[in-house]
């Protein structure tokens, strides 16, 4: 009896030496990467981004960006989100240091079916997010939700609530708009309200120490906007003057 007492105490003492070990692993970034999949995103329009979150992931500049830091390594974790309560975990927090791992998370997230196409609720996808850096197992002196989105908040509690809750916790969120075009028919004012979607999101969405905007004209866009967002989150080089950054055919303007 005394010697299975002291062995059940021993394989106690390692899982909680091991639990403490993964809950210190130092990473210089935890990054929440939130995918706006409301019905709006049609199917061209989803493919376009999901391959724009991929490309962007595995791009030289974001890669050496994610080097360059103290530790040389970010842990992030993909999520799509949509109307009140539709929001999923895609891919689980992972740790990228190089090409390789930056490749792999680009692939789940490629390979990961689609998981909603509901209304819009950003106050939503932000709460979800702030699970997810609640229950990170790594370490790291900043935490970013890099939310991306072609519309207002229609679904959910106030989006400025959750904004303020979130900057609340210390949390910096930046957003990625991507424009419309045209209007959708059954309600302009959603993908195009008065203002511009940029400005709504520098109004509603974003916060934090640094946080900034940046605008894809459309999803074709979405890709080449998305690697120098990723580039100005992790080496922590934003646009001046929290200035918007729009991508037309490659090039900033």
């Amino acid at each position: 009896m005394i010697w299975t007492k002291l062995l059940v105490a021993a394989f106690t003492a390692l899982i909680s030496l091991g639990g403490v070990a993964i809950a210190t692993e130092a990473t210089d970034l935890l990054l929440v990467l939130a995918a706006d999949v409301s019905r709006s995103v049609d199917y061209q329009k989803f493919q376009l981004q999901r391959e724009g979150y991929a490309t962007a992931m595995s791009d030289p500049r974001v890669v050496e960006a994610i080097r360059s830091g103290p530790h040389g390594r970010i842990a992030v974790s993909f999520v799509e989100w949509s109307g009140f309560g539709a929001h999923k975990l895609v891919v689980d927090w992972t740790v990228i240091g190089d090409a390789a791992s930056a490749r792999a998370f680009g692939d789940r997230i490629q390979e990961a079916p689609r998981s909603f196409a509901d209304r819009t609720s950003i106050s939503g996808g932000i709460d979800f997010a702030v699970q997810q850096l609640g229950r990170s197992s790594y370490d790291a002196g900043r935490r970013v939700i890099d939310i991306s989105g072609d519309g207002t908040n229609n679904a959910g509690r106030d989006v400025d609530l959750a904004r303020n809750d979130a900057v609340a916790k210390g949390i910096t969120i930046n957003g990625l708009v991507i424009l419309s075009e045209r209007p959708i028919p059954w309600n302009p004012e959603h993908t195009n309200p008065r203002g511009g979607l940029a400005q709504y999101y520098r109004e509603h969405v974003i916060g934090g120490p640094g946080a900034f905007v940046m605008v894809a004209e459309d999803f074709k866009s979405f890709g080449r906007a998305l690697t120098s967002k990723l580039v100005a989150e992790i080496a922590r080089t934003a646009p001046p003057s929290r200035a918007t950054l729009t991508m037309r055919a490659g090039k900033a303007r």
